[in-house]
C-alpha cells in the first residue's frame, strides 16, 4: 500500500474554480529575435536617432580599445571589455530619462559612460582609486557591480519606493547570462512581478559565464522565456542591432512607466574580447567562432545601415573617428597621471554613522600616518 492509498491520505486537487492567473501567451517572447537593420523596419526608423545611435557606438567601441590598453600600461587593475556589446550599453543609457535609475554590472562601463559619467570616475573602482569612483545621485547611476546579480534586487526595491511615493522613475538593470544563475535574479524579477514594480531587466546573453557557455547553464528555450515563470513579458531581441534594442527597451521603460509592470530582455549578442585582461578565452572558444560573429559587428551593422540609405558618408564616418580619437586622447592622458589617494577615505562612505571597530580602525591609521611624517621630518 502506498501513502496515497492509505486511509484519510491528503489528495491534492486544484478547487473546482481553479483559473491560471495570468494568460502566458502575451508574455512568451518571438520565437527569433527582434531585429530592425537590414529589414523593412529600419526605414521607419529615426535618421536622427540612428546617427546618435552610431556617434556613440564608434565613440564605445574606442573607449573599451583605450580602457583595455590602460590595463597593459598598468594604469588599470582590471577591465571587462564590452566590445561587441556596444550596441546594448549605448541604448540602455539613451532609453532612460535624466529622472531614472540605471543599476550596471560591471561589464556596463560604457553604459556608465555614456548615461554622462565622467570617462575617468567611471574606471576608478577598476583602478582601485576609490569605492565607486563616482557620485551615484549626480547621474543617478548606481555603483558598478562586481558580484553577479546583486544590483537586481537594488534595482527593484529602488523602483517600488518610487511607484509607491509617486515618483515618475523607471529603474533598469543591467546583467549578463551569468547573472541568471544566481538567487538574486530569481528574487528580483519575483518581487517586481509581484509589486508591478517599474523595471526593466536587460539581459546581455554573451554566450557564457567566464568560460562556462549558456548550454551548461540552463535547459531554457531562450533566458527571454523566463520571465513568463514570473509573471511579466519577455523580449527576445538581436543585441548587435542598435535600433532594435532601442527600440525594445524604449516600450518596456514606456510600458514599466505607464504602470504595466516589469519587462524581461535578452539581448543576444557576443562578448568578442576575453572576460578580462586576466581570461584566456582561447582555452574554451576557437578564433573560428569569434570570427562568425564579426560580420555581425554592432558598429558595423549600423554603418551598413546608415550608408546604403545615404544618411551617412566617409566624411561623417571620418568625424565620428577623429571624435573618438580626441575622447580617447583625454582619457589617456587623465589616466596617466598618478592619483594621490588619502588613506583615510578608507573610512569613508562605508556607514551614516561608522561602527565601533571602524572608529578604531580610523584612530589606528591616524596615529600611525601621524607617527610617519614624523619620523621622516627628522
Amino acid at each position: 500500500m502506498t501513502v496515497m492509498e492509505q486511509r484519510g491520505a491528503y489528495r491534492p486537487a486544484p478547487p473546482p474554480a481553479w483559473q491560471p492567473r495570468t494568460d502566458p501567451a502575451p508574455l512568451l517572447p518571438d520565437a527569433e529575435p527582434y531585429r530592425v537593420l537590414g529589414t523593412e523596419a529600419a526605414t521607419k526608423a529615426d535618421p536622427e536617432l540612428l546617427l546618435r545611435l552610431y556617434a556613440q557606438l564608434v565613440r564605445g567601441r574606442r573607449y573599451n580599445t583605450q580602457a583595455t590598453a590602460l590595463t597593459k600600461q598598468g594604469r588599470l587593475a582590471v577591465y571587462p571589455s564590452s566590445t561587441g556589446q556596444e550596441a546594448c550599453e549605448i541604448a540602455a543609457a539613451l532609453v532612460l530619462q535624466d529622472r531614472d535609475w540605471l543599476f550596471p554590472s560591471y561589464r556596463d562601463t560604457l553604459a556608465v559612460v555614456a548615461r554622462g559619467v565622467d570617462p575617468v570616475e567611471a574606471l576608478t573602482l577598476l583602478r582601485g582609486d576609490w569605492h565607486t569612483g563616482y557620485d551615484p545621485y549626480a547621474h543617478r547611476v548606481a555603483p558598478l557591480s562586481t558580484p553577479l546579480a546583486t544590483q537586481l534586487p537594488h534595482a527593484v526595491g529602488l523602483a517600488h519606493a518610487a511607484r509607491l511615493k509617486g515618483d515618475d522613475v523607471v529603474a533598469l538593470a543591467m546583467v549578463g547570462d551569468g547573472g541568471t544563475s544566481e538567487g538574486d535574479f530569481h528574487e528580483a524579477l519575483n518581487f517586481a512581478a509581484v509589486w508591478r514594480a517599474p523595471v526593466v531587466f536587460l539581459v546581455q546573453n554573451n554566450g557564457f559565464a567566464i568560460s562556462v557557455p549558456l548550454a551548461k547553464q540552463t535547459a531554457a528555450p531562450s533566458l527571454a522565456h523566463k520571465a513568463v515563470g514570473y509573471g511579466m513579458p519577455g523580449r527576445l531581441v538581436d543585441g548587435n542591432d542598435a535600433a532594435a534594442l532601442h527600440e525594445v527597451l524604449a516600450d518596456a521603460v514606456r510600458h514599466a512607466r505607464e504602470g504595466g509592470g516589469p519587462t524581461l530582455v535578452e539581448a543576444v549578442t557576443y562578448r568578442m574580447d576575453a572576460h578580462t585582461n586576466a581570461d584566456d578565452a582561447t582555452r574554451y572558444r576557437t578564433d573560428a567562432d569569434v570570427a562568425a560573429w564579426r560580420d555581425h559587428d554592432p558598429v558595423l551593422l549600423l554603418e551598413r545601415e546608415l550608408t546604403g540609405r545615404g544618411l551617412l558618408d566617409e566624411d561623417a564616418v571620418t568625424a565620428a573617428r577623429e571624435d573618438a580619437e580626441t575622447m580617447a586622447a583625454e582619457l589617456r592622458d587623465r589616466m596617466n597621471r598618478d592619483a594621490e589617494p588619502d588613506p583615510m577615505d578608507l573610512f569613508a562612505h562605508i556607514y551614516a554613522e561608522p561602527t565601533p571597530q571602524l572608529r578604531e580602525q580610523r584612530a589606528l591609521l591616524r596615529a600611525e600616518l601621524a607617527a610617519e611624517r614624523e619620523g621622516g621630518d627628522r
